[in-house]
């Protein structure tokens, strides 16, 4: 029996790389997937080559934006309007800033919380009550390498990638008695289409990306989205039921 069967899932960044695989790879395991992603576009696209990849695919795309606490209530609303439960939770909503920190805008502070942490937290609070009725719910949080391992120039996404590792704990800690169980899962070196667009102008195309060697991690290379959906689809099956306040480093084995 397929891993999701029967399961009804929430996946924030549906448009993205790893959320774009994810989706994906929680329709082939049987479960009606809820996308939500700010662009429109992606999202539409992504939704469409599921629908004509995996036969019988139950999606439902929502082109909202999770940095506005109010849209958890709609995200939640439309789920189970359309589904009726919501037996899974993968956080995965994520923006990106260069500034270092001494340069750091309240503004760009705001944006990078509100989306890559406090969407988080609104999500699942929102989401918890049809979670505890399922009896088996799951939340996955993907965070990053970086939240243990921060860089200079991006302290605002670390820090934010760090705090999902402190609430994923606490959550844990707070609905185990409610069995709902609450892990993360850490990316290193991922090739999204994000990346792609970013080194274009470098010269670079997706093909040498796919080849080149990197010195980020041990294994020496990027991760393909899907390799990181594989861990997210775990944690979220009940084959991770002894699983939760877990974090799962999904990263080439990178170099501190």
């Amino acid at each position: 029996m397929p891993r999701l069967q029967g399961k009804v899932a929430i996946i924030t960044g549906g448009a993205g790389g790893i959320g774009a695989a994810t989706a994906e790879l929680f329709a082939e395991e049987g479960a009606r997937v809820v996308l939500v992603d700010i662009d429109r576009e992606a999202l539409e696209a992504v939704t469409s080559g599921i629908a004509a990849r995996v036969a019988g695919a139950e999606l439902l795309p929502l082109a909202l934006d999770v940095g506005q606490e109010s849209t958890a209530t709609t995200i939640v609303a439309e789920t189970l309007a359309r589904f009726g439960a919501i037996d899974v939770l993968v956080n995965n909503a994520g923006i990106r800033s260069y500034e270092p920190l001494h340069e750091a805008k309240a503004e760009t502070w705001q944006k990078i919380l509100s989306v890559n942490l406090l969407s988080y937290a609104y999500l699942a609070r929102e989401a918890l009550p049809a979670l505890r009725a399922s009896g088996k719910g799951a939340i996955v949080n993907i965070s990053s390498t970086h939240a243990f391992n921060p860089r200079a120039g991006m302290g605002q996404y670390d820090v934010a990638k760090a705090g999902i590792i402190s609430l994923t704990k606490t959550l844990a800690f707070e609905e185990v008695g409610h069995g709902v169980r609450v892990n993360a899962v850490c990316p290193g070196l991922t090739l999204t289409p994000f990346h792609v667009r970013r080194f274009a102008p470098q010269g670079k195309t997706e093909q040498d990306m796919r080849t080149e060697t990197v010195t980020h991690n041990i294994q020496g290379r990027w991760a393909d989205p899907r390799e990181i959906a594989y861990p997210i689809l775990w944690l979220a099956s009940d084959e991770a039921s002894v699983m939760t306040a877990s974090v799962i480093m999904a990263d080439g084995g990178t170099r501190v």
